[in-house]
């Protein structure tokens, strides 16, 4: 007969009762999980056969712990909360029947995950479409078709029905390759590239942690295809030997790669100026800029990346539909001190 206790893997914890150890189960558990679960919810468990002690299956929540008790747990899989409605401001730049099109502000998170459950763009969007949104794409993310990082500003399309929702999915899927998707970014890196208009073709995978994303040898077994385009649009703090302190790059994606314009611009060492994953290193930069603009840089603190333009097929009319935003104010200013920037004395 299987063991549930030996196939439960990452789901079992083991607890062992310390010299101290007295009172109910329920509320020993309680305790010793750190609030994790509810006494009531660990009741449940306990009368379900989910708890044992010693090796013996317990069912009596009253049940005594003491001193030195082997107390074993199947923790359940977490229950994702269902998203509700939000009365977040939305800076709608068109709206139908069909879709709705956004300009997201930095510090907006598109759906609810771990640690920001309430206060994203999908509880924004529930509360702005009503019940239209229920149930396209997901219970966690209705409507949603592409993202943009957290603090990345800029365009983005969702869906309001499920034919629109599979039309606009299939676009972003095939990056633009057979119809009129495109999206276009703004980013400020560090130094200029050396060549002013190029394209980036590296791999990306996973790098030690959920979110975090790493240029990658193609045989790697997570290796993802990742192809960027980039123009330098503009050059700030120029030097003698035709290099800059900083530069205004465009970017034009093949690929929608998690990071992918942030590992991309960093792998040929420009990194995004405020960029706390890929861009550290390079702060100290910001040393060599005037006091003036030295502080504007050093106030900054998210990558300066920002969405400025998004093309699509409109899925029910077959109309190309273009949108633009403009430089979000913080990046604006950045911009603009580093135009009247100079070198440091």
């Amino acid at each position: 007969m299987n063991d549930p206790f030996k196939q439960a893997g990452d789901n079992r914890k083991v607890l062992s009762a310390d010299e101290d150890a007295d009172g109910r189960l329920d509320a020993y558990l309680a305790d010793a999980l750190g609030g994790e679960f509810s006494r009531n919810r660990l009741k449940g468990l306990i009368e379900q056969g989910a708890v044992r002690i010693d090796g013996a299956a317990v069912t009596e929540p009253k049940r005594k712990v003491r001193p030195g008790d082997r107390i074993e747990i199947l923790l359940p899989e977490p229950e994702d909360p269902e998203p509700k409605g939000e009365d977040i401001p939305l800076d709608v730049l068109y709206e139908d029947d069909d879709l709705i099109v956004i300009a997201k502000p930095a510090g907006l998170v598109v759906h609810p995950g771990a640690g920001n459950w309430t206060g994203t763009l999908v509880n924004a969007l529930i509360h702005h479409c009503g019940l239209s949104l229920s149930g396209i794409g997901g219970v966690r993310r209705p409507g949603i078709v592409h993202r943009l990082d957290k603090e990345t500003s800029g365009v983005m399309v969702a869906a309001k029905n499920d034919a629109a929702h599979r039309h606009l999915s299939d676009q972003f899927a095939d990056h633009g390759r057979s119809g009129p998707l495109e999206r276009a970014y703004q980013a400020i890196v560090w130094g200029r590239p050396r060549m002013l208009r190029g394209t980036i073709d590296a791999p990306l995978g996973r790098a030690g942690d959920r979110t975090k994303r790493a240029v990658k040898k193609a045989e790697s077994d997570d290796a993802r295809e990742a192809i960027t385009h980039y123009e330098v649009t503009e050059r700030y703090v120029e030097q003698p030997d035709g290099t800059a302190l900083a530069a205004m790059v465009e970017c034009r994606l093949e690929t929608g790669r998690t990071h992918q314009i942030r590992v991309h611009m960093a792998h040929i060492g420009h990194p995004l100026v405020g960029d706390p994953e890929y861009g550290a290193a390079f702060r100290t930069k910001a040393n060599k800029l005037d006091a003036a603009t030295r502080a504007v840089v050093n106030a900054f603190e998210r990558q300066a990346l920002h969405a400025y333009l998004l093309s699509f097929e409109h899925p029910a009319t077959g109309e190309t539909m273009s949108f633009t935003a403009p430089l979000p104010a913080d990046m604006e200013a950045l911009a603009t001190a580093l135009r009247g920037a100079h070198a440091a004395a």
